[in-house]
């Protein structure tokens, strides 16, 4: 029987394109997946969480909170790897090329001065991997909020005098690399956190100060769509990086029928798949520059296994889908502009349920997926967003009835939260005591009403 796969079809060269006869071109969007650098051992990790602790360490322990539920989620091709070895660096861009990344984006802890994690970064820079990459600051405290306590710090953010500047100088070296992804010669700064910098428009031009006083042309600074930013333009800053879950699971977005619990100490929340991928379909063309953001699931429960965020009815044909009405998006309305990027989120968060890299339950089916997104501009062109959505909306139909899960309403139906719920939910965010209840109240009158 011949394997009809996509990726026996890249490795036998019987891709659309791979051969000197076909002409095919492949979408020009540009994947970036970020990547996170959890999985070896630190002696503040084994502190903090026990001698040898890494990211396997939570995802080996999940348990099943209700029948079907895929936990724990075992690596295949991979393993249970050790990232201070650069193989496994090699390896996992080997499949990511495969797939049609065009980078990673490694996320990049730093405390005033203070790295760290940083062992498979300084690894990959010094290694002769022919692959792109970028980072992004993940400018949060550390604290066990694993553990429902967000109040005990392990490791602070002190945004010192100078900061800015060390941090960049910190971060020229990556920069300087020929593998560092840059726009119009500016290497890509991702920050995760920005208005959490005392002052975050200030902080943006001393960076861009720096970077130049260092030789570079400046920088393209892109900063991730948290709870608390709508506009990059709000802080001076290039682009805004769309990074669900993270405002995709309102309960707008809860399923009509949430699983059976069979894990009596459970108090987390459900949200539907296919609801999110119809909130990003309904997103509007905003006045800025825009990165698109997909994941092919969501369940942290190997972190917080009573109190877990679980997205339901995803699949790697749902993603796929997803991924290239994304693409078709920015394909369009970013045609002529020298920063396509498209985000997924992520390549390896395996303890948040949340990683390309195959597992026992679905093996290569992300990594397929997105290897096939390359081509849909060939196979199935569109010319509009609007077109690009109507065929999600068939896609999503097939893969839906492909799993026997039930139809969802129409995407171009779709009812997302109202921006006066939004502008509440986001005042009250700060104060959890008043924000938790009023959250499950909205929930329960959102289901009620269907």
């Amino acid at each position: 029987m011949q394997d009809d796969s996509f990726s026996h079809k890249a490795l036998s060269g019987r891709l659309p394109g791979a051969g000197a006869a076909s002409a095919a071109p492949k979408d020009n969007a540009k994947l970036i997946a970020f990547y996170l650098p959890q999985f070896h051992r630190i002696p503040e990790n084994s502190a903090w969480w026990g001698p040898g602790f890494t990211e396997w360490t939570n995802v080996a322990k999940a348990r099943p909170n209700f029948e079907g539920h895929h936990q724990p989620q075992i690596p295949r091709e991979l393993g249970f790897y050790d990232l201070s070895s650069t193989a496994v660096l090699r390896e996992q861009a080997e499949l990511a090329r495969l797939a049609g990344l065009s980078g990673f984006c490694f996320y990049h802890y730093w405390f005033s001065g203070r790295r760290i994690l940083e062992t498979p970064v300084n690894n990959f820079l010094a290694s002769d991997i022919s692959f792109p990459f970028c980072v992004c600051w993940a400018n949060e405290n550390w604290t066990r909020t694993w553990q429902g306590d967000e109040k005990s710090v392990l490791l602070e953010q002190h945004y010192e005098e100078n900061d800015e500047e060390r941090l960049i100088e910190s971060l020229a070296p990556l920069f300087r690399d020929a593998r560092y992804i840059k726009v119009s010669e500016k290497p890509l700064f991702v920050v995760y956190r920005i208005k959490e910098l005392p002052n975050p428009t200030q902080s943006i031009q001393k960076w861009r100060n720096a970077a130049s006083r260092l030789g570079f042309p400046g920088l393209h600074i892109a900063v991730v769509d948290f709870y608390d930013i709508t506009d990059p333009r709000e802080v001076g800053a290039d682009a805004l990086v769309e990074f669900p879950p993270h405002k995709f699971n309102g309960a707008e977005n809860s399923p009509t029928q949430p699983p059976a619990v069979t894990n009596p100490s459970f108090q987390g929340r459900f949200v539907d798949y296919r609801s999110v991928i119809a909130q990003s379909a309904a997103r509007e063309v905003p006045p800025y520059t825009l990165y698109r953001g997909a994941m092919p699931g969501w369940d942290n429960t190997a972190r917080r296994q009573d109190t877990p965020l679980t997205v339901v009815n995803s699949s790697p044909a749902l993603f796929g889908a997803w991924l290239r009405y994304l693409r078709a998006w920015t394909s369009i309305t970013r045609a002529s502009c020298p920063d396509p990027f498209l985000f997924i989120n992520a390549w390896n968060e395996w303890g948040e349920g949340c990683h390309l890299e195959p597992d026992l339950r679905d093996g290569l089916g992300s990594i397929e997926e997105c290897g096939r997104s390359e081509w849909v501009a060939a196979l199935d062109p569109v010319a509009t967003v609007d077109e690009a959505r109507a065929r999600l909306n068939r896609e999503v139909a097939v893969a839906c009835r492909a799993s026997a899960i039930e139809l969802p309403e129409s995407l171009l139906r779709y009812r997302g939260r109202s921006p006066l719920v939004h502008a509440i939910s986001r005042l009250l965010r700060p104060l959890t005591f008043i924000h938790r209840p009023a959250r499950s109240v909205y929930q329960r009158l959102r289901a009620a009403r269907g």
